[in-house]
């Protein structure tokens, strides 16, 4: 049985908890490995819509244990009120298992990205301000906070005391802004302690025990591959590893375990934040997609940038990630248009590249190259089969299929679970 990795393929919002929550009975883990609450997913289950942003998806699923990994950062706060909304709507969500190793937010980091943000000023990254970029950085300057020092408080007033001797020099000094108390921080995180403590457990031997005996594990990706910290458009990206490569380190299995890699990419693209976008709609159609797509964050409720779909952006996700797979979501979103243009190489100041730029200069004046494929009119919610789209829609996924450097295995033609064509089952 495989192990299989789900990563977005573009500047996230692909659907990546859809494609996951749509493999279902078959799937006997979900695992999110990096990012936060940063980021959501909106699933559509028998008409009902769910909106995580933590849990990962295949707590919707009775047979699946989702599971937070080590690369995760953890708001306590936010964690138990997905669990209570889950549980409010029928939901069962106890299966829930946590990384001891996986890093807490603490509230002086959401203070410290809000104030960071205002201070930055036009130079601002564009973060969802929850306290993500903070967290990182106090796991890499190791003076972060882990799900197991909940359960010795000596040590984690110990570890709060030092983080804030550092922040509180910051808060007062750079930003005027209230220190943050230590005993208060301290008291804050001892209140959820016992209720997560069921949940904590040795994550690498979990699933790594679960593959041995031959069950699915699928690795559900937060964020997308050019938001990778090492591989995205830096420095307008998250601060964890988006790319294939993070559900090992975020998890605890070794890459020889995994046996297949899928990105999932919209049949267009969008992206939040700051940052260079080559293939942006500043125009009409970008307003046309943004309101019948519904681009707006799951999480922030910010609207996306909408632009034409990019091969360049594509290609490179595919080799970034050894993709084997290719989910393509929201086709039905481009229903309508008489021919739909797609980005297949960029000109940079008269030079044409079939390739991402070697520097970030370059990409930021990365002007699109564009083919145009005939539209089709017809509504394609009901279709089950490849067969059964319109001629056009199929050329579509086919050329796409071409320029991307990828099988694309999935078509998603509306939100619902049961709205999405197989063309090669991933597990």
């Amino acid at each position: 049985m495989p192990a299989l990795i789900v990563i977005g393929a573009q500047w996230g919002d692909e659907g990546k908890g859809k494609a996951t929550d749509q493999l279902g009975t078959d799937v006997d883990y979900v695992v999110k490995f990096n990012g936060g609450n940063n980021a959501g997913h909106t699933i559509v289950v028998n008409g009902e819509k769910f909106a995580l942003h933590l849990i990962p998806a295949g707590a919707l699923t009775e047979t699946c244990t989702p599971v937070i990994g080590g690369g995760v950062v953890v708001d306590l706060d936010v964690l138990f009120q997905e669990l209570d909304e889950l549980k409010s709507r029928g939901v069962d969500a106890s299966r829930l298992r946590v990384s001891a190793n996986a890093h807490i937010i603490p509230s002086y980091n959401r203070t410290l990205d809000k104030v960071t943000e205002r201070f930055l000023g036009k130079r601002k990254i564009g973060t969802t301000g929850r306290g993500i970029g903070p967290t990182y950085a106090d796991k890499m300057n190791r003076i972060g906070i882990r799900v197991q020092d909940l359960f010795d408080a000596s040590i984690l007033r110990q570890k709060v005391e030092a983080a804030l001797d550092q922040k509180n020099s910051m808060f007062l000094k750079v930003f005027n802004t209230k220190a943050a108390d230590v005993d208060l921080v301290t008291q804050e995180l001892l209140k959820y302690a016992d209720r997560i403590e069921p949940m904590v457990c040795n994550v690498t031997n979990l699933l790594n025990e679960a593959l041995d005996e031959g069950k699915t594990v699928v690795f559900e990706g937060g964020q997308a591959t050019m938001l990778d910290v090492d591989h995205g458009t830096y420095p307008f990206v998250t601060s964890s590893s988006a790319t294939a490569g993070g559900a090992c380190t975020g998890s605890g299995v070794g890459p020889t375990r995994i046996d297949r890699v899928a990105g999932v990419a919209k049949a267009y693209i969008t992206r939040v934040g700051e940052g260079p976008f080559p293939t942006e709609l500043l125009n009409e159609s970008g307003d046309w997609l943004r309101e019948r797509g519904g681009e707006y964050g799951t999480t922030t409720g910010r609207p996306r940038r909408c632009g034409w779909y990019d091969a360049v952006v594509a290609r490179y996700a595919t080799r970034v990630n050894s993709l084997t797979d290719l989910v393509l979501t929201k086709l039905d979103i481009l229903s309508t248009l008489e021919e739909i243009p797609v980005c297949v190489a960029y000109d940079v100041d008269g030079v044409r590249h079939d390739d991402m730029p070697a520097d970030q200069t370059s990409f930021h004046h990365a002007t699109p190259i564009y083919e145009y494929f005939p539209g089709w009119s017809e509504d394609i919610s009901d279709a089950r089969s490849f067969d059964e789209l319109p001629k056009n829609a199929q050329d579509y996924v086919l050329a796409l299929e071409e320029l991307s450097g990828v099988r694309i295995s999935a078509i998603g033609v509306g939100p619902g679970r049961e709205q999405t064509i197989v063309r090669h089952p991933l597990v």
